[in-house]
């Protein structure tokens, strides 16, 4: 890596540190691109090991933001807009309500709440119509958003929304759901921005893992374009499933220790 783009590139991280995160950015976007979630979680714990913890969320974010667009964009003649306008207004509650209660909640109790809900979604009964229909789907906005401020990454939350309401196509249930990561992660650089954190330093980094994630995106599309409709369901069940263990092997570990 040359010296100019070590020199613009935030000091805190070392060269190395930077080449894993681009690394990841790819391996992340092809997963979530390919199996339909799980990039966001994964390229999350990464961070975590790697930055400040004052920036891991709002980089996250942004970074998110950029990688989900490049999904929406590639697939955006499958997306379902009505979920998506629909979508919108609850997204922009949860991120209004987010800046008036930027508050450190009980995160273990957040995990299992949603640990709990994501694995009622893939394994158990379908949710009533009601639920899935526009009203639904702008109140999941304005929760998973809200939520998103403190949890870090509530993608398979929104996620195994998508899947109940657009089970019938793989490229619907991941065009739809990328486009809603976007309405979310916008909100959040505009809350974390008046909240006071600086994204000047981060900018070129971010701007090199959205391109890398693009990379990942592309593969993660040819794969997707593979599998049956009944194998990336396992696959996404098993994923969001894994994901949920983490979850409650997290939040237990925190009761615990408390």
């Amino acid at each position: 890596m040359s010296e100019w783009l070590l020199g613009h590139l935030p000091s805190a991280l070392s060269g190395w540190e930077v080449t894993l995160l681009l690394a990841t950015s790819v391996f992340t976007a092809f997963l979530t691109a390919s199996v339909g979630v799980g990039g966001g979680v994964f390229l999350l714990a990464v961070l975590s090991l790697v930055m400040p913890v004052a920036a891991i969320i709002p980089v996250h974010g942004l970074v998110q933001f950029g990688a989900n667009a490049n999904r929406a964009l590639m697939l955006w003649r499958d997306i379902n807009w009505r979920s998506t306008l629909w979508f919108l207004p609850g997204a922009l509650l949860g991120a209004w309500l987010a800046s008036v209660f930027l508050v450190q909640l009980p995160l273990p109790v957040l995990q299992l709440a949603i640990a709990c809900f994501i694995l009622y979604l893939c394994w158990g009964p379908r949710l009533p119509a009601l639920m899935l229909g526009d009203r639904g789907t702008l109140l999941a906005g304005a929760l998973t958003t809200f939520l998103s401020h403190f949890v870090g990454a509530t993608g398979p939350l929104v996620a195994a929304f998508i899947k109940q309401k657009h089970a019938e196509r793989r490229q619907t249930s991941v065009a739809t759901f990328a486009a809603a990561m976007v309405l979310q992660h916008g909100p959040k650089a505009v809350v974390y921005g008046a909240t006071g954190f600086v994204f000047g330093e981060w900018l070129l980094l971010v701007a090199l893992m959205i391109a890398a994630g693009a990379l990942g995106t592309k593969l993660g599309l040819l794969q997707l374009a593979r599998l049956t409709d009944r194998r990336f369901a396992l696959l996404f069940n098993t994923v969001l499933t894994l994901l949920c263990l983490r979850l409650l092997w997290q939040a237990g570990s925190a009761l615990l220790a408390g």
